[in-house]
């Protein structure tokens, strides 16, 4: 039997003394086995919350050791790595090795960048080494964050509000993506929202998709919210359809808060990823954008019901609507449209269609559109929120039967 490959035993090793390895020694044990495929030094760069600057992440008793411990991402190399999804060279001297730069993904979730010294002219079978080597880090870390405050301490630039905290807590992650669908989310201020949330979970062929807006941007507003996702969570997986699922969270609501100001408004919405069937509840919320073609776009109307957690006995109406592959769905919250600039003007929801379109035009991912749209939101209004502001972009390829039968 023949030795295994070194980029074999890379992988394999590495795997396996993982398992009872915390996050801090995961730094030191990617470079001890990063040499069985003869990479050079190996550094791991985390993406902060707000997806700003990219982290160095150190080990027990380590520190940057003359590498910087954090890279502005619209502003480096590194950082574009990360916004392109490219792996990208910083050549060193002649004669001696150059920095690569590799995007750490799960899936389609950018979690930073691996900075890998090797010499620059390395081939493709290095290259594929250091993919590789990328995706493993990027299984790592996914499995360890969990439990790691100081994962959490690294991605944070600054302290988080309780209620904020609660919040995080209970988001899925930021991007997901399969062959038929792709999901994106934001929400900002990240470190201080408090009434806002977005979810998304997938069930065979549907994706089920929602997103919240309590009433008041403080810890009550959190607590409401939270419980409002925690009750459609628990309804959804019960097989409770999506009308009978907002009366349920209503009831939960009221239950615990009485008929008060505690109320959520909220779109949950079932897309079919095997026809493109969007079916949904509006209650109380601004109602869905689509965009098809890249240029055109509707909004979804559908006859909105009162906001959970009211108990105004207005009818749940469910609503339908056929997709295209290719059609982008926008779930959004008021903080997004109503931001306002220094003279008080909104940012509006024709500039945050627009915004999508043309980034989408210049073949963004929906994940770095996203992050480029949260960035003009803020810079809109000064760097500061007044409200929390959500969206949730759904993306509907279609199946490869039915793109070609509308070809």
């Amino acid at each position: 039997m023949s030795a295994p490959s070194g980029t074999a035993r890379m992988l394999t090793e590495l795997l396996a003394a993982s398992h009872l390895a915390a996050l801090e020694r995961v730094p030191s044990l990617v470079n001890e086995h990063a040499a069985h495929a003869g990479l050079g030094e190996v550094s791991i760069y985390l993406a902060d919350l707000q997806q700003e600057v990219l982290r160095l992440l150190t080990g027990y008793g380590e520190d940057a050791d003359g590498k910087p411990a954090e890279l502005r991402i619209d502003a480096t190399l590194a950082g574009r790595g990360f916004q392109e999804i490219r792996v990208l060279l910083s050549p060193g001297p002649q004669g001696e090795a150059g920095q690569w730069w590799v995007p750490i993904l799960d899936g389609t979730e950018r979690l930073g960048v691996l900075r890998v010294s090797t010499p620059a002219d390395a081939d493709e079978e290095r290259l594929e080494d250091m993919r590789a080597l990328a995706s493993l880090v990027a299984l790592l870390v996914v499995s360890k964050r969990s439990h790691s405050d100081s994962y959490a301490r690294l991605v944070r630039t600054r302290p988080m509000h309780v209620a904020a905290e609660m919040q995080w807590t209970l988001m899925p992650p930021l991007t997901f993506a399969d062959t038929r669908v792709v999901i994106g989310a934001a929400m900002e201020p990240a470190y201080e929202v408090g009434g806002d949330a977005y979810d998304y979970a997938i069930a065979d062929d549907v994706a089920h998709l929602g997103i919240f807006d309590a009433m008041g941007h403080d810890v009550s507003a959190g607590l409401t919210t939270s419980l409002a996702l925690a009750a459609c969570r628990n309804n959804r997986r019960q097989g409770v359809d999506l009308a009978a699922n907002s009366e349920k969270i209503e009831e939960t609501l009221i239950g615990e808060f009485g008929r008060s100001t505690r109320y959520v408004t909220a779109i949950l919405a079932d897309l079919d990823t095997s026809t493109g069937v969007l079916t949904w509840v509006n209650r109380g919320h601004h109602p869905p954008v689509v965009i098809r073609g890249g240029r055109w776009t509707t909004t979804l109307a559908c006859r909105p019901a009162h906001p959970m957690g009211l108990g105004l006995g207005v009818p749940v109406t469910l609503c339908r609507e056929q997709l295209e592959p290719g059609d982008r769905v926008l779930l959004y919250t008021d903080g997004i449209t109503e931001a306002r600039s220094a003279r008080g003007k909104e940012f509006g929801l024709n500039r945050f269609v627009d915004f999508i379109i043309r980034h989408t035009a210049d073949g963004m991912p929906v994940p770095e559109t996203l992050r480029r749209l949260i960035r003009s939101v803020l810079d809109y209004h000064d760097g500061r929120l007044r409200d929390d502001a959500t969206v949730l972009l759904t993306e509907w390829h279609g199946t490869a039967q039915r793109r070609l039968t509308l070809t």
